[in-house]
């Protein structure tokens, strides 16, 4: 477990407790389809997705100090696990924090130690992030944090939500990470 001032960043847990408070929060259909995946059906669904997705290496529960359950996630995803044009070194970031907590500045607190465990503990090159159209609280994030605009790949087909998408990618090398930082 990894501890921010506000947060705490665990794991997710494949048990009955974290699909309950995963379906609590992704059932919410103003959540998912922000972040390119359907509103959850049921606590079944929430705990097969913990079982296949979530319960991976570097992707954590968010859990705000006040009330020690998770209300979001965020993680890190590689070439084998995220996009498949990663290169060797580089990581992409993705976060969502459920409504009943968003505004309180969880998602930065969240991508500061996603962009620090990227560059100072796993070594990364460059990090990047995405953001669908229209998903404005995302791309404030990216950009409070040096992201820097890359590209937009226009009506990509998303396989979880079944429909085109415009997706905006952001990027941030180790170097200007660091001159931000001034480390």
């Amino acid at each position: 477990m990894f501890e921010t001032k506000h947060l705490f960043l665990r794991p997710w847990e494949d048990t009955a407790q974290d699909a309950l408070y995963l379906y609590q929060y992704a059932k919410d259909p103003s959540i998912g389809p922000a972040a390119g995946w359907r509103p959850h059906k049921n606590a079944e669904e929430s705990r097969h997705i913990l079982h296949s997705i979530l319960c991976t290496p570097e992707i954590y529960a968010v859990l705000p100090k006040q009330t020690g359950r998770p209300a979001g996630a965020a993680g890190i995803t590689f070439g084998k696990t995220g996009r498949p044009w990663l290169k060797d070194r580089e990581a992409e970031i993705g976060y969502w924090i459920a409504v009943d907590f968003q505004g309180k500045g969880y998602a930065s607190e969240a991508a500061a130690f996603l962009l620090q465990r990227c560059f100072e503990t796993l070594n990364m090159r460059a990090v990047w992030a995405a953001y669908y159209e229209g998903n404005e609280a995302s791309r404030r994030v990216q950009e409070k944090f040096g992201f820097v605009w890359h590209h937009k790949e226009n009506h990509t087909w998303v396989e979880a939500l079944g429909e085109y998408r415009d997706e905006h990618f952001t990027r941030i090398t180790r170097k200007e990470w660091k001159n931000r930082a001034g480390r």
